[in-house]
């Protein structure tokens, strides 16, 4: 046994500690009178792959293991600082030790630049962290601690402002509206964004194909960005913000889709009308009105509402 404190640097981002992580702290144990563990520690709140944070983790071990240290390191997008980063918290925290670190299944090491010497241990058994996220991530629980549990976990996350994309298609003097089911407003088409979308245009092409049909359309045209006052997240910290986009209609069957119940052409005129008398979604009221402002000088005789007019209430 040495004289160095033995460091494992690892994620640890599990409900309990498997045998793998026994395995690996009392190997260290045995080698080292003091051991010490590093948590990484991410910038992402709340996410699948690391739905831990540093607290929950390091009460984990240390119910476990009370004569561990367990300490938070950031993570880095540069590995060199984050090396110089790891070795700066050790010698800081303890001035004058030697230190041997320690890692495992998928470890830092290949990633560590810093000075002091390293050791890949095998870890026992052949369950992992990522499959034991998996398997309870949809296991429902009764007791009063996993239900505090899902407060705190929501209490944690950063309020989010969700991107969606509409879509205002024009076909010379008209323009595409849709319905959604028992709802008698209209609206342009369009919905959120995906992470599997290259881009906004994209997320554009793909919520306008999926609502009417598989429409061949031009390039599409940045328009605005407007705060959606959606009734969903009334009460809630998160919003949404939406991205307006044009785009002249080329060719394809308008045929609804997806939440959409009925997708249909208004001209200009028709559409104007319906934004005075509301007979468009309050949400996409600014949307449209700046779709017809666009196109005013195109149609001088388009019946546009004054600004500062107010919307008449059926």
């Amino acid at each position: 046994m040495t004289t160095s404190l033995g460091i494992i640097v690892a994620r640890f981002q599990t409900p309990y500690l498997h045998q793998g992580h026994h395995s690996l702290i009392k190997e260290v144990s045995e080698r080292h009178q003091r051991i010490v563990i590093v948590l990484g520690t991410q910038p992402v709140r709340g996410s699948v792959r690391n739905p831990y944070d540093y607290p929950t983790r390091q009460r984990m071990l240390q119910a476990a293991y009370p004569h561990v240290t367990v300490l938070p390191l950031a993570d880095n997008p540069s590995d060199e600082r984050w090396s110089e980063h790891l070795d700066t918290m050790l010698t800081n925290a303890f001035p004058g030790e030697g230190f041997r670190l320690y890692g495992s299944r998928d470890s830092f090491i290949p990633y560590y630049s810093g000075k002091y010497p390293t050791e890949t241990l095998p870890e026992a058994g052949t369950i992992c962290a990522t499959e034991i996220r998996e398997r309870y991530q949809d296991l429902v629980g009764d007791s009063e601690d996993f239900r505090k549990g899902i407060l705190y976990a929501h209490s944690r996350l950063y309020p989010t402002t969700y991107a969606t994309v509409d879509i205002a298609l024009l076909n010379d003097d008209k323009v595409l509206l849709a319905r959604k089911p028992e709802e008698t407003s209209w609206r342009l088409p369009g919905g959120f964004t995906d992470p599997t979308d290259e881009s906004y245009e994209a997320a554009a092409l793909r919520e306008l194909c999926e609502e009417c049909g598989a429409i061949e359309a031009t390039n599409f045209t940045y328009q605005a960005s407007f705060k959606i006052e959606d009734w969903r997240y009334r009460r809630e910290s998160s919003k949404i913000i939406t991205l307006l986009f044009t785009a002249d209609y080329k060719g394809g069957e308008i045929k609804a889709g997806d939440d959409i119940n009925e997708a249909r052409w208004f001209t200009l005129d028709e559409a104007a009308d319906m934004l005075q008398h509301n007979k468009i979604n309050k949400a996409h009221q600014p949307l449209l009105r700046k779709v017809l402002e666009r196109r005013v000088e195109l149609t001088p005789h388009l019946n546009l509402l004054p600004k500062g007019e107010e919307i008449i209430q059926e």
